[in-house]
């Protein structure tokens, strides 16, 4: 999200796990050993940009501000969050997140989570921003491992400024991944089968 929305703040959500008896906010006992870490996308996986080539920063570990107000670490555990960012030398951004659940019912319930949030992202972008007019609009899902959805939102201000995000979360066993792609512009100006495309090499990629 751009940096003149003013994030809103999420309520603790308590989310529960689609295996019986386990939630998100709970350590699963017995927890699997440590996976290898998951791989990221390179710049040339990104949604080609017309006049600009993408450049890909290091993996870092931590959660990023490049996801704006959409998705949050509220209401979940303190995983090991690890990241990637890139830009052009325009105004094109993206980010993508990886998050390492205990177990795939912890990681199904994770993604859930954060398809929730950005779902719901555009409404709350309005209640808490009078000065914004925000959209959202679901792009629908993708058969890539445990699954992929694909969503996209579109904010104006009240002076002028729009700008237009494509958001995605996907599944690969106990690992999560959030792709986020953004630039000024509006829904004409979205990459969106690009972006799918991006979204399950990203999945894909993972292991």
């Amino acid at each position: 999200m751009p940096e003149h929305i003013r994030a809103s703040a999420l309520t603790a959500l308590t989310v529960a796990a689609l295996a019986a008896g386990t939630v998100l906010t709970a350590p699963a006992a017995g927890a699997a050993p440590k996976a290898a870490a998951p791989k990221f996308l390179s710049a040339s996986q990104l949604p080609p940009h017309p006049t600009s080539a993408w450049t890909a920063g290091p993996v870092t570990e931590g959660f990023p501000e490049g996801l704006g107000s959409c998705v949050s670490t509220e209401g979940v555990p303190s995983y090991d969050y690890r990241h990637r960012e890139f830009r052009t030398d325009l105004e094109t951004n993206a980010v993508q997140l990886t998050v390492v659940a205990d177990t795939a019912a912890l990681a199904k319930a994770l993604a859930k989570h954060y398809d929730d949030l950005i779902r719901t992202c555009a409404d709350r972008i309005e209640k808490n921003d009078p000065d914004v007019q925000a959209e959202g609009r679901d792009y629908g899902t993708l058969p890539v491992e445990e699954g992929a959805r694909v969503r996209g939102l579109h904010t104006e201000t009240s002076w002028g400024a729009t700008d237009i995000s494509l958001l995605s979360v996907g599944r690969d066993g106990r690992t999560v991944t959030v792709v986020r792609w953004g630039q000024m512009g509006d829904f004409d100006d979205a990459p969106v089968a690009a972006f799918k495309k991006t979204t399950t090499t990203a999945v894909n990629k993972l292991y």
